[in-house]
């Protein structure tokens, strides 16, 4: 299995470097659609080459989605400034990579005071009307491509979660943390809030035990058609995820995920 692997990159390169002074961007393209075959075939982990070439994808593309998607960061900004104003931006750590914290950006869709009369304020009731839109469309999630580009996550993966949460998985579910967070990722093409926590960590660690660049591929097609037919933005009875208590009763008022 290495001698193939050892010959497919060896091809690889030699394609890569023409004898004519061309080097231009013509050959990324083919090259790279014929590295991702071989590397799901070989099945890789998330490291070395294989990693460099995740790495790559996701800087062009959310490099690309940002400048293209520019105009409706910006009317989405305004829209949550005029009608409940600053911040635009909501900002919390989440946990990376095995476990290191980072600051996730996505657009505010409640109200800054989570109390009202003195009294907590389920997340239904502070859910704004912008921020119902935004969250329907998935347009609040835009903001962490520049996450995406700061590497603190993946276009795909298993979606960040709340720091507390790490000392409630068990070993098994903790494997999910094994890659980098993403926007996202097999469990929310596959039910995504509709989902339980259970269900929704076994999809995490399986999409870790069998990623390959091809299953990105269909991950983000599949979001695609998710996020236009609208489906698990909610889970079951609730605006947001139930929190996740380990092996205690769940309460409600989690986090999206």
């Amino acid at each position: 299995m290495m001698d193939v692997g050892f010959t497919a990159l060896s091809v690889v390169t030699n394609l890569s470097t023409p004898d004519s002074s061309d080097r231009s961007a013509t050959f990324f393209v083919p090259n790279t659609l014929f590295l991702m075959a071989v590397l799901s075939v070989l099945g890789m982990e998330q490291r070395g080459l294989a990693l460099a070439l995740k790495r790559a994808i996701d800087v062009s593309v959310a490099g690309a989605v940002l400048v293209v998607a520019a105009p409706i960061l910006a009317a989405a900004a305004v829209a949550i400034a005029a009608t409940d104003g600053l911040p635009v931006l909501f900002r919390q750590p989440r946990p990376g990579r095995e476990g290191s914290p980072f600051t996730l950006f996505k657009f505010r869709t409640m109200r800054t005071s989570p109390k009202k009369e003195g009294l907590p304020q389920f997340d239904g009731e502070r859910l704004t009307r912008v921020g119902k839109a935004l969250r329907g469309a998935s347009i609040d999630e835009l903001p962490q491509l520049w996450n995406v580009l700061r590497g603190d996550m993946s276009l795909v993966g298993p979606r960040p979660l709340l720091m507390r949460y790490l000392d409630r998985y068990t070993p098994d579910q903790a494997r999910r943390h094994a890659v980098l967070p993403g926007i996202t990722g097999w469990a929310q093409v596959n039910g995504r809030n509709a989902l339980s926590w259970d269900a929704k960590f076994a999809l995490d660690v399986w999409y870790v035990d069998h990623w390959s660049p091809w299953l990105d591929v269909q991950i983000l097609a599949r979001t695609a058609v998710s996020v236009v037919m609208r489906r698990g933005i909610s889970s079951k009875g609730h605006v947001t995820m139930e929190e996740f208590m380990g092996n205690a009763t769940a309460r409600t008022n989690g986090a999206r995920v």
